[in-house]
């Protein structure tokens, strides 16, 4: 593990999106959020990029579409 607390809170960012690190690391990632400009924008793109994955999950496929990917997975099993 690096010294570098910029390094820490990158090991701790996705687990503190899901809120499962102990407390003492959750205290850790939040105070280090709350004083790193570069952590911070690194945390909110990360937490949009969530936020658009999920909404997007939720979206129905034009159609053709899913026909069209199962397509190109067949191409890329004969590659």
């Amino acid at each position: 593990m690096s010294g570098d607390p910029c390094d820490r809170c990158e090991e701790l960012l996705q687990d503190f999106l899901d809120r499962t690190l102990t407390d003492a690391e959750w205290r850790e990632a939040e105070g280090h959020l709350t004083g790193c400009d570069h952590c911070a924008r690194r945390y909110r793109f990360e937490e949009s990029l969530r936020r658009y994955v999920k909404t997007s999950a939720a979206e129905r496929m034009p159609p053709g579409l899913m026909s069209k990917l199962d397509e190109l997975r067949g191409l890329d099993a004969t590659a």
